[in-house]
């Protein structure tokens, strides 16, 4: 199969019924407490406002909710079904991250993995310009790229098997970068999805960002923010986490 045939970005589209699946909400309670972690030592004492830029289906957000006043921005209207389900006192907006402009400041700004669909620097520029935008002086601005540049190992592969209440999942998940004299890797999926119908084989690709430590500190340093990064060892997943912090000069 010629990967150019393949038609991108379906797991946000008619794919994206697989996304509770594939990433279901409990598997993201270890990441949500070291933002819960940034956001409390940050924020203080109380109920504080606080906007998801590219919320996808919730599941980060649905483990901070009950402590703060979440609002929650996704171009994808099929991922924010998801999350209006999950999250029932959040409100919802269909919007692009890179351009949305609310009118109105929060304590906070998290853009969790969705940072990842920004592929050019300019791009994550226009991202960071939005948050600084809903964010006074001393707002806090929480980043979660999934790749870094830095020391990656090429290619990366994910296979899993997933089940949910009507149907069994397998997905096989390639990233390669084609081109190293851009920014991205293009990501390339094969789904089975066995069901009472039988088995039904799909195929998915997108492209994801691949920026060196030092960009992310310039870009984020030229929309106004002090930079730093937080890392946390996750034990479940046995793994080190990395999120980047900045603080809205």
């Amino acid at each position: 199969m010629d990967v150019s045939s393949i038609v991108p970005n379906r797991l946000f589209n008619d794919l994206a019924y697989l996304w509770p699946v594939m990433s279901p909400p409990q598997e993201y309670e270890e990441e949500a407490a070291c933002w819960r972690t940034l956001l409390s030592q940050s924020l203080g004492p109380g109920r504080h406002p606080i906007l998801e830029l590219g919320v996808g289906g919730g599941h980060n957000l649905s483990h901070l909710t009950d402590g703060f006043d979440a609002t929650a921005v996704d171009i994808s209207q099929q991922m924010l079904r998801h999350s209006m389900a999950l999250n029932p006192g959040v409100k919802h907006i269909v919007s692009d991250m890179r351009y949305v402009r609310l009118g109105r400041t929060f304590k906070a700004v998290l853009i969790h993995d969705a940072i990842s669909c920004m592929t050019t620097a300019r791009d994550l520029s226009s991202v960071f310009t939005t948050a600084a935008t809903h964010l006074k002086p001393g707002g806090l601005l929480l980043v979660s790229p999934d790749y870094f540049a830095d020391g990656i190992t090429l290619p990366l592969i994910e296979c899993r098997n997933c089940s949910g209440s009507d149907i069994d999942l397998t997905y096989l998940e390639y990233a390669y970068d084609p081109d190293p004299s851009d920014t991205m890797l293009d990501v390339i999926l094969t789904y089975l999805i066995r069901s009472s119908g039988g088995l039904q084989i799909e195929h998915d690709r997108f492209q994801v960002g691949l920026f060196a430590r030092s960009t992310w500190r310039k870009l984020m340093h030229s929309a106004g923010f002090e930079f730093s990064e937080r890392s946390f060892h996750l034990p479940v997943q046995d793994m080190t986490y990395t999120i980047l912090m900045g603080i809205l000069r």
